[in-house]
Formats: structure tokens, sequence, C-alpha cells
């Protein structure tokens, strides 16, 4: 403003309302700039302007550079205050992208052999914790290895039974009184096998389904897809043995009905006395119908009794031979191999 031109109305926000009120300064002159007046001078002659200027005297107090830098540190203060949560919340999305990101490429790994040894023992720690876990029914899918026990393994030793009961009829000359009870019942019992053996292959792969739910469901193993190709066949080797184990057991056990008959089983069935015609009647001739349709019912009462016993002898096995170890030992012959390396 020129040197005989007030502004004390403006200054007073009497003539024009500001959000913010006005403040006065005394700039330096083009001459002060041109004589090189340094800043100190200037402000310490602007301080003595409005001090002795009487239009502004009284408003010396909240004028010149010093209080309009004052008032825009206070206004800074104010807005950076306000923008705090913004900005934390800024800072705590780009620390989440920048970890997941981090979490994608892959943490560091330790440059010594033990550090990295613990390293890879801590992801198979995971992977073994989430497919323990789809066993014990904290996670889905390990309900389907009792749903065979439950109800495949039932269905197919009926469906063997019902095979037995539409066959062809007995042939007189294969009935003896001991003879023809064993080879009845072990061409009978013989037929079991076949169930026992699908329902080891089922449980077999479930469980082979599980394993790859658990590595799905390890981050850590996504990081390094090499070590994952290593996990995922070391666990299905694993896996086979135990499969290979199950079968031979659970055969031994449909083997050993086969060969070992409950003798008990048939001293408490009533004996017949009069086995039909004469002795000196042809073998096709002295056996009725009756008296073969008696000993068919002897042996299916038998074989069903054989069949109870087998299907819960059956369960136990491959819960012991299979899901039990794939808990106890999935990984542990490749821990062996692992710690055979340097």
């Amino acid at each position: 403003m020129d040197r005989e031109t007030g502004r004390t109305k403006q200054i007073s926000s009497k003539s024009y309302r500001l959000k913010f009120p006005w403040v006065g300064v005394v700039n330096r002159s083009q001459a002060d700039i041109n004589k090189n007046v340094d800043m100190i001078a200037a402000r310490r002659r602007e301080r003595e302007y409005f001090s002795t200027t009487p239009e502004y005297r009284h408003l010396a107090h909240r004028m010149g550079s010093e209080h309009l830098a004052k008032m825009l540190s206070k206004h800074l203060e104010t807005v950076i205050k306000s923008r705090i949560p913004g900005i934390q919340s800024l800072i705590n999305k780009t620390i989440a992208e920048l970890e997941t990101e981090s979490s994608r490429l892959g943490n560091p790994i330790a440059a010594d052999a033990g550090g990295k040894l613990y390293t890879i023992m801590e992801i198979f720690r995971l992977f073994d914790q989430n497919f323990r876990e789809h066993l014990d029914g904290v996670r889905t899918g390990g309900d389907k290895v009792y749903n065979i026990f439950d109800n495949q393994l039932p269905a197919a030793l009926k469906i063997s039974l019902l095979k037995l009961m539409e066959a062809d009829g007995y042939q007189p000359h294969l009935i003896a009184p001991e003879q023809g009870y064993r080879r009845l019942i072990e061409s009978t019992l013989i037929t079991i096998r076949s169930p026992a053996e699908a329902t080891v292959d089922a449980t077999h792969s479930i469980l082979k389904d599980l394993v790859h739910k658990a590595m799905s469901e390890t981050p850590e193993l996504k990081q390094y897809p090499t070590l994952r190709v290593e996990v995922g066949n070391a666990a299905i080797e694993s896996l086979e043995r135990m499969r290979v184990q199950s079968k031979k057991v659970t055969l031994q056990l449909v083997d050993m009905e086969c060969c070992y008959l409950t003798v008990e089983f048939f001293r408490k069935l009533p004996q017949d006395v009069d086995k039909g015609g004469s002795a000196t009647q042809s073998i096709f001739d002295r056996y009725n119908d009756s008296y073969l349709r008696r000993i068919g019912s002897t042996v299916l009462s038998y074989v069903n009794m054989v069949c109870a016993t087998l299907r819960h002898s059956i369960r136990k096995s491959i819960v012991y031979c299979q899901v039990r170890e794939a808990k106890r030992s999935l990984l542990d012959f490749f821990y062996t191999e692992l710690g055979k390396l340097e």
C-alpha cells in the first residue's frame, strides 16, 4: 500500500470478512533490496513501523511477518493433526500391501544350513498340522473315511452274500459232512477279499485328496514350488507304503477266516441223525433237497457271522495301518532323507 494509505478497516475485518484474520506486513522496498538490507534489519524496522504508527499502534501485537509465521505454523499444525488419522490409515494400508507382496514373493531365508533346515521343518510342521486337522474333523474331508466304513464296506459285503444266495445250487457230490462245509465256506469267504481291497484303496484315495487340500491350505508351500512338489511326492509315497501294508494285513484277516473255521459254531448246531436215504443208495439220491437247503442255511449263517466280525476287523486294520500312521508319521521317511543331506 502507499505510505499515506491505511488498511485498518480491512485488517480489522470491518470492510471485508475472511475465514482467517488479516495480518499486515512491511516488505522490503526495492530501495532496501538495492541497498542489500538484510532480513533481520527489515524485521526490526517492520516492528518499529507498527509500534510507532498511530493508525496501527493498537494492532501492533498481531502485525508483522513474525506474527504471520506463528499463525501459519499454528494453522499448519491444526491441518496436520486433522490429517493424522488418514495418514495412519494410508500407512497401515501400505504396510499390509507390502507384507502381502513380501509373503507372495517369499520371506528371506537364512543363509546358513541350520537356518534353512529350520525354515523347511517349520513349513513341514504347518502342512502336517493342516493334514491332521482334516483327519480329526477340524477341517472338512476326513469324514469321508468313516463313510467308507459305514456304507461302502457293508454294501460290498452284502453284495457278496447276495451272489452266494443267487448261486446255481449245491452240488450233492461236494457235500461231505466236513469237506463240504469247508469247501462252501472257503469259496464264499474268498469273495470278501475284493471288498476288503476296495476299502483299502478307497481310503488311500481320500488320504491323497486330503494331502492335496492340506498343501493348498499351507501358504508357505506356495512360496517354494520345488519344495511343494517334493513334499507332495514324499507324502504320496508314504501313503502308498501304508496302503501296501494295510492291504497285506487286511487280506490276512480274510485269509485267516477262510483257513480256520470257528468249530464252536457248528458244535452248537442240532445234529442230524437221519441224513436221508440209505447207505446203499447213490450219493445223488441219498441227500434230499431239504437237507441240502439246510446245509446252505448253515453256511449262510456262518458267513454272516464272519462278515459281521470282518466288518469291524477290516475297519480297525485300515484305521491302524493307514489313518493312524498318516497322522503319526506321514513325513517321517522324508525327514530321515532330508537329514542325510548336507
